[in-house]
């Protein structure tokens, strides 16, 4: 979620805008393989989708932690399956939107022509729209799976929420947005002890001497 941030930062946006223009002549080559660019595409939905299946699994879980083994897992099977269902056959139905409107538009009647073009034409919006709602999500899930796993963050927003004066004068709403508030700051901030890790490995890597064969 953080290298979706950063990434605005690190990139200009000649560097976005000339990767857009590549991909759009790409697409306009009759020899392009769609086949190919579609399958790359899926797989950076599979992979978001089970990175953050994981953590609702591993939410899941810590909410039955003092339950008998076989409640937890008819809990975790029930969850997994309307993940399998619900999530994963949205995504497929988003993934093939476009060319769902598409198929609508090869045919011969008005109205599912309409239907075809409208659905064209929500399809890059819901794509943006996901994205954001995707990094959010990520940044709130992941960063409730750091504040449950240290008890002191923890405890510490919930002494916060409950009995700070300063949050009492605000209202109601602010003490409801304060645990969400709280998971996403602390989202963003273990992204960025991550991405930061990462660079820091991949550059010692790089610096390394390597072996020869």
């Amino acid at each position: 979620g953080f290298e979706k941030l950063a990434h605005r930062f690190l990139h200009s946006r000649a560097e976005d805008d000339a990767h857009h223009a590549e991909l759009t002549q790409t697409l306009a080559d009759p020899q392009a393989d769609l086949k190919r660019i579609e399958q790359d595409k899926i797989k950076g939905a599979i992979r978001t989708d089970f990175v953050l299946s994981a953590e609702i699994i591993v939410i899941a879980l810590g909410t039955v932690a003092d339950e008998e083994f076989m409640s937890q897992v008819a809990v975790l099977s029930v969850i997994g399956l309307a993940m399998t269902v619900g999530v994963y056959g949205l995504v497929a139905g988003i993934v093939k939107m476009d060319d769902v409107g598409q198929y609508l538009v090869d045919r011969n009647r008005p109205l599912l022509r309409n239907i075809g073009h409208g659905l064209l034409r929500a399809a890059p919006l819901l794509m943006k729209t996901l994205a954001v709602l995707g990094t959010a999500a990520m940044f709130l899930v992941g960063g409730g799976i750091l504040v449950h796993g240290i008890p002191a963050l923890h405890h510490g927003i919930e002494h916060l929420a409950t009995q700070s004066e300063s949050v009492a004068r605000v209202g109601a709403v602010l003490k409801a947005l304060l645990p969400l508030l709280s998971n996403m700051l602390t989202g963003v901030v273990g992204g960025i002890l991550a991405l930061v890790g990462v660079m820091a490995a991949t550059t010692i890597a790089r610096l390394l001497p390597r072996r020869k064969s």
